[in-house]
């Protein structure tokens, strides 16, 4: 499976911020907000990456990441043009994923919590259908939501509605099986003028091959899209660091226990930051 992160397409949430900077380039604690979505991939033990941003934004990825080489990855990078919807991003992406499952995060997205890893390898299995996953919140309307019947069995989505069905928003963290760029392209723009992520799995519903996996109540979603949101996320990703001494979302570390870069790899991308308790952590873990 690959993995696709679709970065920048709700910046101008955080306007003027947006004006200044890269959201995603913005940090979340103590490091670029992208990394958290893009751990969250490389814990499902997905190493081939596409960065979907918009023209201004994509080089300072690039810049930032490079060619995921050095952690045993390999990152690519396309403009959107527009931000006509999050589905566009399998469309633009069709190319990349050559026929192969995809995985689809948004650039804003945080997550953690115990059993995640396990999760994410389930949903980065799957051979056919599409796993989306469930959150229960105290407003949902600003969010797709999924309605379930009485024995859990998933009967509606619909995205952003005024009036929800039920309490469970979908995160922006979606699986999908080989058929995903061909259902993404039949799509038809909504009343939004927006090429729907909830259309695009309205029709795994109707093939009945849509599994939803729902987070417990110790689990922690972030969508860091406004100003309050951000630092909410900074300080959650700063009491989980400085109480445990475990880093959030440390790509090196991740990169390093999957086995996809050796000690000694880690040790040298320790040092280039060894003046920061980042970097000091990396040669820590290296020893």
């Amino acid at each position: 499976m690959k993995g696709i992160i679709l970065a920048g397409g709700s910046a101008t949430r955080l306007y003027p911020l947006s004006k200044a900077i890269s959201k995603q380039i913005m940090p979340v604690y103590d490091k670029p907000m992208i990394y958290y979505p893009l751990s969250t991939l490389m814990l499902a033990g997905i190493r081939e990456i596409l960065i979907i941003s918009t023209p201004r934004d994509l080089p300072m990825f690039s810049e930032l990441l490079g060619t995921g080489e050095e952690l045993g990855m390999s990152f690519s990078y396309i403009v959107q043009e527009q931000p006509n919807g999050l589905a566009q991003a399998f469309v633009l992406g069709a190319d990349f994923l050559a026929g192969q499952p995809g995985c689809l995060i948004l650039g804003d997205n945080m997550f953690y919590g115990q059993g995640f890893s396990s999760m994410l390898k389930r949903a980065a299995n799957l051979e056919k259908g599409a796993c989306i996953f469930g959150y229960y919140v105290k407003d949902p309307r600003a969010y797709g939501v999924v309605e379930f019947d009485e024995h859990g069995k998933v009967v509606s989505l619909e995205e952003k509605p005024e009036a929800p069905k039920s309490n469970y928003a979908v995160p922006g963290l979606y699986f999908y099986d080989a058929t995903v760029t061909a259902k993404a392209a039949s799509l038809v723009p909504s009343a939004r003028g927006e090429y729907e992520i909830t259309d695009l799995n309205k029709l795994y519903l109707t093939e009945d091959t849509l599994k939803v996996e729902l987070f417990g109540r110790g689990f922690a979603w972030l969508d860091t899209g406004n100003c309050d949101s951000l630092l909410e996320a900074s300080n959650f990703v700063a009491t989980i660091q400085n109480r445990q001494g475990f880093y959030v979302s440390c790509i090196e570390e991740i990169a390093w226990r999957n086995q996809w870069i050796s000690t000694a790899q880690l040790m040298t991308l320790g040092k280039r930051l060894e003046k920061t308790e980042y970097g000091k952590y990396l040669m820590e873990l290296a020893k």
